[in-house]
Protein backbone atom coordinates (compact mmCIF):
# COMPACT_ATOMS: atom_id res chain seq x y z
CA UNK A 1 0.00 0.00 0.00
CA UNK A 2 1.52 3.38 -1.00
CA UNK A 3 0.38 5.07 2.22
CA UNK A 4 2.47 2.67 4.29
CA UNK A 5 5.61 3.67 2.37
CA UNK A 6 4.79 7.34 2.96
CA UNK A 7 4.34 6.74 6.69
CA UNK A 8 7.63 4.83 6.89
CA UNK A 9 9.49 7.57 5.02
CA UNK A 10 7.90 10.31 7.13
CA UNK A 11 8.81 8.47 10.34
CA UNK A 12 12.43 7.97 9.24
CA UNK A 13 12.76 11.64 8.29
CA UNK A 14 11.29 12.85 11.58
CA UNK A 15 13.60 10.57 13.58
CA UNK A 16 16.62 11.83 11.62
CA UNK A 17 15.95 15.50 12.46
CA UNK A 18 17.59 15.24 15.90
CA UNK A 19 20.95 14.66 14.22
CA UNK A 20 20.61 18.09 12.59
CA UNK A 21 20.34 20.10 15.81
CA UNK A 22 23.70 21.82 15.16
CA UNK A 23 22.63 23.16 11.75
CA UNK A 24 23.38 26.69 10.59
CA UNK A 25 21.18 28.65 8.18
CA UNK A 26 22.56 30.44 5.16
CA UNK A 27 25.22 29.77 2.56
CA UNK A 28 28.84 28.82 3.07
CA UNK A 29 31.14 30.84 0.82
CA UNK A 30 34.83 30.33 0.09
CA UNK A 31 36.53 33.21 -1.69
CA UNK A 32 40.08 33.49 -3.03
CA UNK A 33 41.68 36.92 -2.99
CA UNK A 34 44.89 38.92 -2.87
CA UNK A 35 45.83 40.45 0.47
CA UNK A 36 47.39 43.57 -1.03
CA UNK A 37 50.93 43.14 0.31
CA UNK A 38 53.35 43.60 -2.61
CA UNK A 39 55.80 40.86 -1.51
CA UNK A 40 53.19 38.23 -0.57
CA UNK A 41 52.84 34.91 -2.43
CA UNK A 42 49.44 36.12 -3.68
CA UNK A 43 50.75 39.27 -5.37
CA UNK A 44 51.06 37.58 -8.79
CA UNK A 45 47.47 36.31 -8.56
CA UNK A 46 48.42 32.62 -8.64
CA UNK A 47 48.49 31.58 -4.96
CA UNK A 48 45.54 33.50 -3.55
CA UNK A 49 44.43 33.46 0.09
CA UNK A 50 41.25 31.63 1.04
CA UNK A 51 38.58 33.51 2.94
CA UNK A 52 35.54 31.77 4.44
CA UNK A 53 32.13 33.28 5.13
CA UNK A 54 28.59 32.34 6.05
CA UNK A 55 25.93 34.54 4.46
CA UNK A 56 22.48 34.54 6.03
CA UNK A 57 19.30 36.59 5.76
CA UNK A 58 18.62 38.19 9.17
CA UNK A 59 15.73 40.57 9.77
CA UNK A 60 15.29 40.95 6.02
CA UNK A 61 18.92 41.91 5.38
CA UNK A 62 21.80 39.81 4.06
CA UNK A 63 24.51 39.49 6.71
CA UNK A 64 27.92 37.97 6.07
CA UNK A 65 30.06 36.54 8.86
CA UNK A 66 33.77 35.84 8.56
CA UNK A 67 34.71 32.27 9.50
CA UNK A 68 38.27 31.50 10.68
CA UNK A 69 40.02 28.84 8.58
CA UNK A 70 40.14 26.41 11.51
CA UNK A 71 36.31 26.48 11.74
CA UNK A 72 35.61 26.45 7.98
CA UNK A 73 34.90 22.71 7.61
CA UNK A 74 32.65 22.71 10.67
CA UNK A 75 30.69 25.68 9.31
CA UNK A 76 30.43 24.03 5.89
CA UNK A 77 29.02 20.82 7.45
CA UNK A 78 26.54 22.72 9.61
CA UNK A 79 25.22 24.74 6.66
CA UNK A 80 24.84 21.47 4.72
CA UNK A 81 22.85 20.09 7.69
CA UNK A 82 20.40 22.97 7.28
CA UNK A 83 19.93 22.09 3.60
CA UNK A 84 19.19 18.47 4.56
CA UNK A 85 16.70 19.76 7.16
CA UNK A 86 14.91 21.86 4.52
CA UNK A 87 14.75 18.89 2.14
CA UNK A 88 13.37 16.63 4.90
CA UNK A 89 10.79 19.25 5.93
CA UNK A 90 9.65 19.66 2.32
CA UNK A 91 9.27 15.89 1.89
CA UNK A 92 7.32 15.58 5.15
CA UNK A 93 5.07 18.44 4.06
CA UNK A 94 4.37 16.82 0.68
CA UNK A 95 3.57 13.48 2.32
CA UNK A 96 1.21 15.19 4.75
CA UNK A 97 -0.49 17.13 1.93
CA UNK A 98 -0.93 13.99 -0.16
CA UNK A 99 -2.44 12.12 2.82
CA UNK A 100 -4.69 15.06 3.70
CA UNK A 101 -5.99 15.38 0.15
CA UNK A 102 -6.57 11.63 0.03
CA UNK A 103 -8.67 11.82 3.23
CA UNK A 104 -10.51 14.87 1.86
CA UNK A 105 -11.38 12.97 -1.31
CA UNK A 106 -12.65 10.01 0.71
CA UNK A 107 -14.96 12.26 2.77
CA UNK A 108 -16.33 13.94 -0.37
CA UNK A 109 -17.28 10.54 -1.82
CA UNK A 110 -19.57 9.80 1.14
Amino acid sequence: MPGDHDLDLRGRLIRSLGALREMLPGSFVERHRKCGKPNCRCADGKQLHSEFQVSVLLEGKLKTFHIPAELAEEARRKVEMHKRFQEAAATIGHINLRRFLQRKGEKEKR
